[in-house]
């Protein structure tokens, strides 16, 4: 009988894993984390963090060191850039639910840099950057990983792998999970520009859902910088819409300056809606993007995947108590119906709300907006679904 080198290996170090890891450790359980990046990320990805999620990640320190580093957005807008007229939802009426009540704007980089140094202070857990898994196989005894990296091949062993690898997952691929959904068809850009468009849109939010005529746009503010997410012209290749000239047009659409706007940074992402059926297939585990993707609209994705993590290890928790392995499905039932019914499904309908291009029918929606912002109850279920707290609080008492 082989005996596994590690008690669990997590693949991927960005903020799920990192997260996963953390959990583990702290409920003394060892692990590696095998990144293949040779450093951490540090390009344009989440930035929106959701109440449960800044209440789950308190107690280790880490929501102090993003509320420094972030900007808490008490209120978040949907606007008509024609008229400045807005529906705003402001998030202190969960108050009585939450710790945070309101969202927090900070980078996804500088969540998995917390982590990363917290983690290198204890000594039950590795995160190995620069070793990439090759190949993933289950065994009578333990999961082997074939890794590469610098130092050459190597054969890894564990009692269990947890995938937090992405889009692209090789766990995912090793179980054999239909990755089941749909890939939008438009393309999102997102732009990053130290312009003060607060300065310029009056009583604009820190997050803003803008419909403008043909089309939309997103403006996220974090503490030293804007966020845009704009979209390709009919017709525009990705080349074209992600060249200066075509990125410097669609910020003159927004904001009407003598000048070119400062552009720091531009991305382009597809835009998914994917699930697994089932997050666990024997001594693989799946967490995050691993396990669906949603449109970023609404930012539930990073957030979702945190939830996720916090879940799993209190399964490994009551596994290395003596409980039985079946927690594992447990687990699938717990976060798989909150991923497909809160999270896709939000997601998707925010997406499809902002990309509607009739004029009627948008006002039908911002007219809706405003009579559930007008009904205070209605406002409160409202904004407990799109914060999270609802999906969390159905994962946790789901048996």
């Amino acid at each position: 009988m082989s005996v596994p080198e590690h008690n669990i290996v997590i693949v991927g170090a960005g903020p799920v894993g990192l997260f996963t890891a953390l959990r583990l450790s702290e409920f003394g359980i060892d692990c590696v984390v095998l990144e293949a990046e040779t450093e951490l990320q540090d390009d344009l990805r989440a930035s929106t963090f959701h109440p449960p999620t800044l209440d789950m990640m308190e107690e280790y320190g880490i929501t102090a060191k993003l509320l420094e580093a972030g900007r808490v957005c008490p209120t978040w807008q949907i606007r008509m850039h024609s008229t400045g007229e807005r529906a705003e939802f402001d998030l202190s009426i969960l108050e009585s639910e939450t710790r945070h009540p309101y969202r927090l704007q900070c980078e996804q980089s500088k969540l998995c840099r917390f982590l990363h140094d917290e983690l290198r202070t204890r000594t039950n857990v590795q995160v190995l950057l620069g070793h990439t898994v090759k190949s993933v196989s289950e065994h009578d005894d333990g999961v082997r990983l074939t890794v590469e990296s610098a130092e050459g091949d190597s054969v890894v062993e564990a009692r269990y792998v947890i995938g937090a690898d992405g889009a692209r997952s090789i766990v995912r691929k090793t179980m054999g999970l239909q990755f089941k959904g749909v890939t939008y068809p438009e393309t999102t850009i997102l732009a990053t520009t130290h312009f003060r468009f607060e300065e310029h849109l009056d009583n604009l939010s820190g997050i803003n859902y803008v419909w403008k005529p043909g089309g939309t746009f997103t403006l996220l503010r974090l503490p030293d910088l804007w966020r845009c997410s704009l979209y390709p012209d009919e017709g525009e290749t990705i080349e074209e819409a992600t060249s200066r000239p075509s990125i410097e047009r669609k910020l003159q659409q927004i904001v009407p300056l003598d000048e070119p706007h400062s552009v720091l940074e531009v991305r382009p992402y597809r835009l998914h809606m994917r699930i697994v059926n089932d997050y666990r297939k024997g001594r693989l585990v799946l967490v995050g993007d691993a396990a669906h993707l949603n449109s970023p609209s609404g930012g539930m994705g990073m957030n979702g995947g945190l939830h996720d993590a916090y879940i799993l290890t209190d399964k490994f928790r009551q596994m290395a108590g003596g409980a039985s392995e079946s927690l594992l499905d447990q687990y699938t039932r717990q976060r798989r119906p909150v991923a497909h019914e809160q999270i896709l499904k939000q997601a998707d309908g925010n997406r499809k709300r902002m990309q509607e291009r009739d004029p009627g029918k948008r006002q039908e929606a911002f007219d809706k907006l405003q009579a559930t912002i007008a009904d205070k109850e209605a406002c409160k279920t409202f904004l407990m679904n799109s914060s999270m707290i609802t999906g969390w609080r159905r994962s946790q008492s789901i048996k």
